[in-house]
């Protein structure tokens, strides 16, 4: 039995451990795959308050020797349910079961990718996904935005205010954003957009050095310094959709005080309904839900 079972140990889950430990709760955190969630593909992050420079791993071995150090407990499992059984829950996971007098579930967000070969070799190595935390690193430089909907058209605007040339790859005829930004994108001389394409081929040996593509039937290459990905998000809480109310994109239908439907179960990070996604605000959402899964043990216990 743990106070506070954490699922998911990137930044928002690891610091609800961190939270969690202060306010001397027994804590288990429960990750599948890397520490450090999503930042970990980063190989050099600028926008994270107390540090002016250092890598996602840097980070995110950072996050987790903090907690440990706390004194949370971390298992390498993947959770496959949660039962509530009013006072306690029970986190199912493929290799046992754990109970719990709360739940916080921050299992963020994966990038969704467009399936070509050698994709994960380059993520961090010329492919991103976030043009405000790796944008600076282009500037002067021609990079792509695989996309046409409003993340990708936002990202679009953003890097042609730094890069000497910026291509928009579009699979459809038209573009899907807001006309809005469409109009914005329109105006900037140094943007390209291409229509009814799409990406066939990574190039590049280490680091990603061009792209090719198939456009109206046509084979052509890009060269290009950087991809910038935005086809769209997968949050990863459809196993839990008996206990937190889901938004028709999967997100977590939770406002900022990180609460669920279910008593003691609260969600923080990338995996929520929210504006923003970015380290900051995840561990933001890490304390705050934190700070409330410890309130509603203390009033339990009363």
């Amino acid at each position: 039995m743990y106070d506070i079972v954490v699922i998911g140990a990137g930044p928002a889950g690891l610091t609800a451990a961190l939270y969690a430990r202060r306010a001397s709760k027994t804590v288990m955190v429960l990750e599948k795959g890397a520490f450090g969630g999503q930042i970990t593909f980063s190989p050099k992050v600028e926008n994270i308050p107390g540090f002016a420079s250092l890598t996602g791993n840097e980070f995110a071995e950072k996050l987790v020797d903090q907690a440990l150090g706390q004194g949370a407990e971390v298992d390498l499992c993947e959770v496959t349910e949660i039962k509530d059984n009013g006072d306690t829950k029970i986190v199912v996971t493929d290799s046992g079961e754990y109970e719990a007098r709360a739940v916080i579930i921050a299992t963020g967000a994966t990038h969704r990718l467009p399936g070509l070969d050698r994709e994960f070799d380059f993520i961090g190595n010329g492919i991103s996904f976030c043009a405000v935390c790796d944008g600076a690193f282009y500037e002067g430089k021609t990079v792509a935005v695989l996309g046409g909907g409003n993340s990708a058209l936002q990202e679009a605007i953003l890097l042609s205010d730094l890069c000497k040339k910026v291509y928009v790859v579009q699979n459809l005829e038209v573009l899907t954003g807001e006309k809005k930004l469409q109009e914005q994108l329109f105006k900037k001389d140094n943007v390209e957009i291409i229509t009814l394409a799409k990406i066939t081929e990574l190039l590049g040996d280490s680091e990603l050095n061009g792209i090719k593509i198939e456009a109206n039937g046509k084979e052509q290459t890009l060269e290009v310094d950087g991809l910038f990905v935005a086809i769209g998000l997968i949050p990863q809480n459809k196993q839990f959709e008996n206990v937190i109310a889901l938004d028709k994109w999967g997100y977590a239908d939770s406002d900022e005080a990180c609460v669920t439907k279910t008593a003691g179960i609260f969600v923080a990070g990338d995996c929520r309904k929210k504006r923003i996604r970015q380290v900051a605000t995840a561990c933001a959402d890490g304390a705050v839900a934190a700070l409330a899964a410890c309130d509603f043990i203390d009033s339990e216990s009363k």
